[in-house]
């Protein structure tokens, strides 16, 4: 039966899964503090919006910022979900801001528009009462007893 299935939807759903590789892979270069990459997968005029706080836009400004933090800041991701439909593509993941022996860890959902292979909007959701609140006080806690560091 797959022969009766035509050529565009599934050049569709390869293209779907690609975008959804990309926002992987852009992540993934984020932690390994591949800024090269990231470079290359964000676009000219990328928006990064941290729903709450103020918008960044354009792919320069977003890696000056980004390469301000290399060796002074640490990041790590955990997908727990994706999902894809066409460009947009969905996360649900742990993040993880390290700075030091200090691990902030906490939850994001994420939306992102790619087009043409790269990340034109890059839109995350958390709650500002687990980052500001949760995540310091069990980064507090792990510092003072090592045995209740968290991880992924």
């Amino acid at each position: 039966m797959t022969d009766n299935v035509p050529e565009a939807t599934t050049t569709t759903v390869t293209a779907a899964a690609d975008n959804a590789e990309i926002v992987q892979k852009f992540l993934f270069a984020m932690a390994e503090e591949d800024f090269d990459t990231v470079e290359s997968l964000a676009a000219p005029d990328l928006l990064w919006q941290n729903v709450g706080l103020p918008s960044l836009r354009g792919r320069a400004r977003i890696m000056n910022l980004l390469r301000r933090g290399q060796g002074r800041m640490g990041f790590a991701v955990k997908f727990h979900r994706i999902a894809q439909e066409g460009s947009t593509v969905l996360t649900e993941r742990t993040d993880a801001l390290i700075f030091g022996p200090v691990r902030l860890q906490f939850w994001v959902c994420g939306t992102f528009e790619v087009h043409n292979g790269q990340i034109e909007l890059w839109r995350d959701y958390f709650d500002f009462f687990d980052i500001m609140v949760k995540a310091p006080l069990r980064a507090a806690l792990a510092a003072l007893i090592p045995s209740k560091r968290v991880s992924f």
